[in-house]
């Protein structure tokens, strides 16, 4: 007797692109932030600490209190069409996978998931399975690694997969931290401003920090974002003196990495710079952490200090310049999956 075969056996296969950003409550409500803040501070890679001891304080004491004052926070960002960050990733995905199907003999099917928030990892793989993906490639939206962020996207990858009877190939990306062409779209985007708004006296590299034991017990970030300023600040041509690295969005009362974002703003106009910029290259997208704690907050401390001009360069977001950046990574990294329809990607020029 012939057996039928499963409908999934049937689907056109295409090649999978899971893209996964960090996540962001579902609205400004406190209960939706609770939520959200539940499941961030509730992970393992986020906060290193016996479950024992972190959990009764995090739903004891933190969860009481923050998710109110962060639920104000993100009224003060939240646009028309929702969360910025659920905004600017779902804009990226359609713009990338509108130019991998233009670029290539294969179908791809690209997906968006977020950490600690819809859509989860466990639903996006569904997704890419359900319509023929059988080899997916994971791409954390974070150019630099950390067991913090790129970790917690391996460890929601595989246990999403843990039972799924049909296992996909898999590939996954650590990091773009260094690549040229990461670096190039950070760079046209921060000419782009200069040009627009002139050239301020400093410019402000900062990146969301961990905390500093990390570091201590081998989590590479530190050293993956100075080399990305470094970089950056060798293809803008930046004196020694005209940029500096810092670290935000700390909280608790252990040490994070430094120098503080928030302590260096303060401390800018007392050392004469009275004009600062500043971009976050490790935020793909804009959310919270750029918009009210850089863009506002961050001006704030800055002109409250005696600074003169603030200026907040946006996230690559949609850009068409991350577009094809994640277009040539993405590419590169299916290599043997599938090939190029063509090697004439279109190569996004920079201002003069």
């Amino acid at each position: 007797m012939k057996l039928p075969a499963h409908p999934a056996h049937h689907t056109v296969e295409r090649l999978g692109v899971l893209l996964v950003n960090s996540g962001t409550p579902d609205s400004t409500s406190t209960a939706d932030v609770r939520r959200f803040l539940g499941k961030l501070l509730g992970d393992p890679r986020v906060v290193e600490l016996s479950r024992w001891l972190w959990l009764p304080i995090l739903h004891g004491v933190i969860l009481r209190t923050r998710p109110r004052r962060s639920a104000r926070k993100y009224r003060k960002i939240w646009s028309p069409r929702g969360s910025p960050l659920a905004v600017h990733s779902e804009d990226l995905r359609l713009a990338i996978a509108t130019a991998l199907n233009k670029h290539s003999v294969a179908p791809f099917e690209v997906a968006v998931a977020m950490l600690y928030s819809s859509p989860s990892v466990a639903t996006a793989l569904q997704h890419l399975q359900k319509n023929g993906a059988r080899r997916i490639l994971i791409v954390p939206m974070f150019a630099q690694y950390s067991a913090v962020s790129t970790g917690a996207v391996f460890d929601q990858v595989t246990v999403a997969l843990r039972r799924s009877r049909w296992l996909p190939e898999l590939r996954f990306i650590n990091e773009y931290h260094d690549d040229s062409a990461y670096v190039l779209a950070l760079a046209t985007s921060i000419r782009r401003h200069f040009h627009g708004s002139g050239k301020p006296q400093h410019l402000l590299i900062s990146f969301h920090g961990i905390p500093e034991r990390y570091l201590m017990l081998g989590d590479p970030y530190y050293c993956k974002c100075h080399k990305t300023a470094r970089l950056l600040a060798e293809e803008l041509g930046l004196p020694a003196g005209g940029w500096s690295v810092s670290f935000q969005s700390r909280y608790g009362p252990g040490r994070w990495l430094q120098p503080y974002t928030d302590e260096v703003l303060k401390s800018l106009p007392t050392r004469g710079i009275n004009e600062v910029a500043v971009v976050c290259p490790g935020f793909a997208a804009d959310c919270l952490e750029t918009l009210e704690e850089i863009a506002i907050e961050g001006r704030d401390l800055f002109l409250g200090a005696g600074g003169n001009r603030f200026d907040y360069i946006p996230a690559l977001n949609a850009e068409p310049s991350h577009t094809e950046m994640f277009v040539q990574l993405i590419l590169r990294h299916v290599a043997g999956w599938v090939q190029p329809a063509s090697a004439d990607i279109a190569t996004f020029k920079e201002l003069p």
